[in-house]
């Protein structure tokens, strides 16, 4: 399990999550969990081309920011593929 900070912009406003890595995921558990604070707001899963999916959005974060967060993960070559 790894912890990666990441900060996207939101108009004028950088947003700062914190994103754990479960690096030896299952298959019943998605591979990045991201929180805001302390609260969990959404986790991605790769696809076989390592490109990620939203797995759960329990925080209603909006699309364009979790497309954000995704393209910031993808460029990090996390997924595993």
């Amino acid at each position: 399990m790894e912890k990666i900070h990441i900060e996207v912009q939101k108009d004028s406003e950088l947003l700062d999550f914190e994103v754990i890595d479960y690096v030896h995921h299952e298959h019943n558990h998605c591979k990045f969990e991201v929180f805001k604070g302390e609260e969990l707001v959404a986790s991605f899963e790769p696809d076989r081309t390592g490109h990620l999916h939203i797995c759960k959005n329990p925080g209603n974060i909006e699309p364009s920011i979790l497309h954000k967060i995704a393209e910031k993960l993808e460029s990090y070559n996390l997924s595993g593929h």
